[in-house]
């Protein structure tokens, strides 16, 4: 689910972003700010009943609207037109259209992984033969776990599970 307000977030991103690239000097506590305010986005979207979350969105919300403001003068000296193409960008936003996507974060947190055992996370090139990944699991104790065919979750004790990475170290390295 995408709110209003995260697309808007994502759209004033963008802007930052771009203007940045051009040149331009963004107020300090600007880029600080942006990040409380995804993160305050983030908690509401987990929990949009939570009376502390929906106060927390609202102040968001008014504290992206400050920023807004500040951004946008800053783009004027981009001409009228630029400054056109992005207030279409944020009124698209909310309306609740989908302007901008989040790109796909690199990083996933392991979930319920077995108590007492170090685990790890290998991401290969290309999808590889979960045999070849399970003859060294087994010949080391531990427990694998496919994500999706390139991406595996390996359990076991420390000194196993730095054994078994090493060898499928040459995973690491195959391309198509």
């Amino acid at each position: 689910m995408s709110l209003p307000s995260e697309q808007n977030w994502l759209v004033l991103f963008n802007l930052i972003s771009d203007l940045t690239q051009r040149g331009y000097e963004i107020p300090e506590g600007i880029n600080p700010e942006m990040g409380l305010i995804r993160s305050s986005i983030s908690s509401y979207k987990r929990d949009p009943t939570h009376p502390d979350l929906i106060n927390g969105l609202a102040q968001a919300e008014m504290s992206l609207n400050k920023i807004q403001g500040t951004i946008l003068v800053i783009a004027e000296e981009e001409g009228e037109e630029y400054v056109d193409e992005w207030l279409g960008y944020f009124k698209r936003a909310m309306r609740g259209e989908e302007v901008f996507e989040f790109p796909k974060s690199r990083s996933t947190f392991l979930v319920n992984s077995p108590p007492g055992l170090t685990t790890g996370r290998i991401n290969l090139k290309v999808p590889l033969a979960e045999e070849r990944v399970q003859e060294i699991a087994e010949w080391h104790g531990l427990i694998i776990e496919f994500d999706d065919d390139v991406t595996v979750a390996l359990h076991g004790d420390k000194p196993d599970l730095q054994i078994g990475l090493k060898e499928m170290g040459s995973f690491f390295l195959e391309e198509l």
